[in-house]
């Protein structure tokens, strides 16, 4: 088994928010700020700004915690959002040297 992170991005004008799970963040979050896959949601509406994110010892639990806060509203996904980041920064730079296994 392997650790997980659930995050959520945005646009720059913050009228989108994509929540997503991943093994490897900072490979994730390259691969939407580059666009990887140009025909996805990401891709298509410029979502690319790490606001968001949550570490977990197993995947297993992100997938969890994704599904609860899919199913929230969206203020509930701003709410949580500005828990940890009033301002709605990129959290990137924060994240570069995170390595998972």
């Amino acid at each position: 088994m392997k650790p997980g992170f659930v995050y959520i991005i945005t646009n720059k004008y913050q009228t989108v928010v994509y929540t997503g799970v991943t093994s490897n963040l900072p490979n994730r979050i390259l691969e939407h700020k580059n666009k990887k896959y140009p025909k996805s949601f990401s891709a298509r509406y410029n979502i690319n700004i790490l606001v968001y994110y949550e570490q977990f010892q197993w995947i297993e639990d992100a997938i969890t915690r994704e599904k609860q806060i899919k199913a929230g509203s969206r203020e509930a996904k701003n709410d949580l959002i500005r828990s940890i980041n009033p301002t709605w920064k990129d959290l990137f730079e924060e994240i570069e040297d995170i390595m998972t296994v």
